[in-house]
């Protein structure tokens, strides 16, 4: 691949409206996937993300591209030079049920490397190359895959069949010969120490550079909003001075969603990107960013993304941040499990917006919190539910934070107070009141002074709804519209 992508589109279903290539019940699924890699790739993005991790993906995808578009893909772009897909696959340390998953995807390299070959008449670049690791802890689990696809996948070509005539002879050869693998690193430890990780994988290995994904709607949902700001500002630290190190370019993916829970990153707010990670290189636009705005604020976006130059990260202390992380995770931790059945009973009016196979976090494991366990549903259904009911999920953790705090949190994260100024508004001050208390009440007036009414009004009717369950009222359907007030679903 000639370029490194800065814009990442990716398959989170975080979009309020339905993708115009979704089903009639507004779920994109099967060659509506494949529709929409195309699509962003018109409108500018430079990389598709392709999950065979959360959904039933297609490891067809590069032979439909290509047959299904041909103009677009001959003379228009490239894939593999201009453009880029990839694979994200299952970790098997974690998702044990989805493990051959892994299998499979990375079986499909080569066919893709054929169809592109065949498709342009030469081998000049692959069409798959990086493959994306989720739940990244160690440097052994991203050498795995790179082993794995090196000995077993393309060493398979050695092999010998009947009359000593090898896999090569019969098939061919397989190409390309390795895949770069990206770690993505998403729990609190792991972010904090990632260039421990990263050094670690690259001993002993001749590499141009290396692409780190940092997670920010998992901390979000498992710590809260200020620690997963943090944690997400010492990781990017620490991988540029790990770069200054090593002299090896390291480039940072930040996953941020629409909402500012989950990173704050629609169209119409680029900047705010640049201001708080100016030292990544990639940025995802997930599916919020492309179906909840006019197409031409999309493309505007994604053109300021495709325009940026990194530079250096936001100074930050450890030692001053860890206190603020430490205090804040616990209230939000605590918090969380004291709303934990409202969480899962909204949730179940939550639209679908993709087909998706069971997906698991730290939540999802039964994470310990305090002394119970406590399984939530991911972080879209997480963000949404509560956002539902007029609860925004980024108050959970404030009520701790003293004004010391807030003036250092101000320097090293200067979004914080039009992050919560855009969250607030859709506030429902009753609800707030009642399921947290006088406490977080009197905290909106900090952040903000005023309320989207009509927000109100529907978070009203889901929650009376819902607690005197009556089954007549169309709760989604009131939880789809609030969410089309906010442009984002969770």
């Amino acid at each position: 691949m000639s370029i490194v992508p800065k814009v990442m589109s990716t398959q989170h279903p975080d979009n309020a409206n339905p993708a115009p290539f979704a089903d009639s019940r507004g779920v994109l699924r099967g060659d509506g996937e494949v529709e929409e890699a195309v699509h962003v790739f018109a409108l500018g993005c430079d990389e598709q993300m392709w999950d065979s991790e959360g959904k039933e993906t297609d490891n067809q995808v590069v032979r439909k591209l290509l047959t299904s578009h041909p103009h677009f893909f001959q003379n228009a772009f490239r894939l593999g030079r201009e453009i880029a897909l990839t694979l994200r696959v299952p970790n098997p340390r974690v998702e044990r049920d989805m493990r051959k998953s892994l299998v499979e995807a990375l079986q499909s390299v080569p066919s893709a490397w054929d169809m592109a070959q065949s498709f342009y008449g030469d081998a000049e670049v692959a069409p798959i190359e990086d493959v994306i690791l989720p739940l990244t802890t160690s440097a052994e689990e991203i050498s795995l895959v790179e082993t794995y696809y090196r000995k077993v996948v393309v060493g398979q070509e050695d092999e010998t069949l009947e009359d000593g005539q090898a896999v090569s002879d019969w098939v061919g050869e397989f190409f390309p010969k390795r895949v770069r693998v990206i770690p993505l690193i998403e729990d609190m430890e792991h972010l904090i120490h990632c260039d421990r990780i990263v050094e670690e994988y690259l001993q002993h290995r001749d590499l141009p550079y290396q692409r780190v994904f940092l997670a920010r709607s998992d901390p979000a949902l498992n710590y809260g909003i200020v620690p997963a700001e943090l944690v997400l500002k010492v990781g990017l630290m620490r991988l540029h001075n790990l770069e200054q190190k090593l002299g090896l370019p390291l480039y940072p993916i930040i996953g941020s969603g629409s909402v500012p829970f989950r990173g704050h990153l629609t169209p119409v707010n680029v900047e705010r990107a640049f201001r708080e990670y100016p030292s990544a290189q990639t940025f995802t636009v997930q599916s919020a960013f492309k179906y909840d705005y006019d197409k031409d604020a999309v493309r505007s976006g994604i053109a300021q993304i495709r325009a940026h130059e990194r530079g250096d990260p936001v100074p930050i202390e450890e030692d001053h941040a860890r206190p603020i992380i430490d205090k804040a995770t616990a209230e939000h931790q605590n918090n969380v499990q004291r709303l934990v059945e409202v969480i899962r009973t909204v949730s179940g009016y939550v639209p679908r917006r993709r087909e998706r196979r069971l997906h698991v976090g730290l939540f999802g494991y039964g994470r310990t919190l305090g002394d119970g366990e406590v399984t939530l549903p991911r972080a879209i259904g997480f963000t949404a539910s509560l956002y539902s009911i007029g609860v925004p999920p980024e108050l959970l953790g404030l009520s701790c934070l003293t004004q010391d705090d807030l003036a250092y949190l101000r320097e090293v994260y200067p979004s914080l107070d039009a992050d919560l100024r855009a969250a607030l508004r859709f506030t429902n001050e009753r609800h707030v009141k009642e399921l947290l208390g006088e406490p977080y009440l009197r905290l909106l007036g900090q952040f903000t002074d005023e309320l989207d009414r009509v927000h109100e009004g529907l978070t009203s009717a889901i929650w009376a709804s819902i607690d005197h369950d009556q089954a007549t009222v169309n709760i989604p359907h009131y939880v789809e519209e609030a969410a089309k007030l906010r442009r984002f679903l969770g």
